[in-house]
């Protein structure tokens, strides 16, 4: 019976923003069975942003990032203990203290964690920084706090530049490396990045591109690192700001489709077996779902944004306590932000599923535009500079596949628009942090077994 959906036993595994929107939704939804929360870090869930911007900049502290919550989920909150399998057969949840939770449906929200430095031993060097967790935050506004000489910041996507923005802002002096062409590049591509580079060495950051860091140096504590050039860089602090990996791994033996760039799922959030058969009663959501999206060509994506985040986790709880016929679809335009340097920058869509882009409104001189993404002649993302207003007129060509050069129309829409060039998407192996949004085919990391 469809009534049966809104009874019964489910299990959120991730304490995260996803997890919490899943927990309320369920109950906005009319849910009334057991909710169980799991989460490996003791906290409620918190928000991240505010970690690598207010934080830093010690306009608000790592405690006073927690997330207001809507409405009281009534759950059973686990906090402060891993998820180390599941088992689908059982549907069972299994944690590490040996215990082990039934559900009728799970979500999985299990979200991203830090790439950390890839050598252990200088990793754990005194003044080495990840940035992605309350502590991380706390820790790194403490150093910063204190003035060191130097911090040097390992990667030039969003978190390393908004953390080298937050160092200028408080008068410390920065070193960032970047394995690319520019800062950003791998989100926005060749054009927009130029335009970040100019930024951040206008403001005084010291920006090494096409370089990577070799070493780092020390004896017990962070003194400054080698680099691919022969150069080095002497610091008292550094942040490895290397992309995030999903937090997969307790589910390597669970035969879902699992691997480094997340748990595939359809469109409503159900998660796909190994063989590529969607299950009834595991879904997924948040940073660690790959979904298919029809206005991206039906490629897979994974993405690392609040807003996603929150969308997809109620368009998960609602399917999980409705029936076929009334699910929905997660279809939302991704969208992101970020302040850096003065700039606010805010994308639409996917810049990465482009060929071409074209300036819209404004210009790269006067540091205030719109630019809109193309693939095969249609509109698939845009990014704002100093210019968010025009965001809701792209995202409508975008949902609507309006042919791109996009026609005049937008407000104050420069001639020069018909000028478009080369998008200049990167390989992503050539950045030292991950892409932002990956589009990939499912790599299984074995080969499938039929038994």
């Amino acid at each position: 019976m469809p009534g049966d959906l809104k009874d019964g036993r489910i299990v959120v595994v991730g304490a995260s923003l996803a997890g919490l929107r899943a927990a309320e939704t369920l109950r906005e939804e009319g849910f009334t069975g057991s909710l169980t929360v799991v989460g490996d870090e003791p906290h409620a869930p918190y928000d991240r942003p505010p970690l690598s911007k207010q934080v830093l900049l010690g306009q608000a502290t790592a405690e006073t990032t927690e997330l207001p919550m809507r409405r009281d989920p009534d759950a059973e909150w686990r906090l402060g203990v891993r998820a180390t399998g599941l088992d689908l057969l059982e549907k069972r949840v299994l944690l590490e203290d040996g215990e082990s939770l039934p559900y009728d449906r799970v979500l999985i929200a299990t979200g991203t964690r830090a790439r950390p430095w890839p050598n252990k031993e200088e990793a754990a060097l005194d003044g080495v920084f990840t940035l992605r967790s309350r502590e991380d935050g706390a820790g790194l506004a403490e150093r910063l706090a204190a003035r060191p000489e130097r911090v040097l910041v390992i990667g030039g996507g969003f978190t390393g530049s908004e953390i080298a923005s937050a160092c200028r802002e408080l008068g410390i002096q920065v070193t960032v490396t970047e394995r690319g062409p520019a800062p950003l590049v791998g989100a926005l591509g060749g054009t927009l990045s130029k335009l970040a580079a100019v930024m951040q060495r206008n403001h005084g950051v010291d920006l090494r591109t096409g370089v990577t860091v070799t070493a780092l140096n020390g004896n017990g504590a962070f003194t400054g690192a080698e680099l691919s050039d022969g150069g080095r860089v002497d610091a008292d602090v550094c942040v490895a700001a290397l992309g995030a990996i999903r937090n997969v791994e307790w589910l390597a033996e669970s035969g879902l489709a699992v691997g480094p760039r997340g748990i595939a799922c359809d469109a409503g959030c159900r998660a796909f077996n190994m063989y590529g058969i969607v299950t009834d009663d595991v879904f997924v959501a948040g940073d660690v779902s790959r979904f298919p999206h029809p206005l991206f060509g039906y490629q897979m994506l994974s993405l690392e944004h609040w807003g996603n985040a929150v969308e997809q986790a109620e368009v998960a709880a609602h399917n999980m306590v409705n029936p076929g016929p009334l699910q929905r679809p997660h279809l939302a335009v991704p969208v992101f932000w970020s302040t850096q340097f003065g700039l606010n920058i805010k994308s639409v869509g996917v810049p990465t599923y482009s060929d071409h882009v074209v300036i819209a409104q404004g210009s790269l001189e006067a540091r205030r535009l719109a630019m809109v993404y193309g693939y095969k002649g249609r509109v698939t993302a845009a990014v704002t500079v100093d210019m968010a207003k025009s965001l809701d007129y792209y995202r409508h060509l975008i949902e609507t596949a309006a042919p791109f050069p996009p026609p005049p129309g937008a407000p104050d829409r420069a001639i020069a628009a018909d000028v478009t060039i080369p998008s200049d998407v990167p390989d992503p192996s050539v950045l030292s942090h991950g892409p932002t949004v990956a589009l990939t085919g499912h790599l299984p990391d074995r080969r499938l077994t039929v038994v």
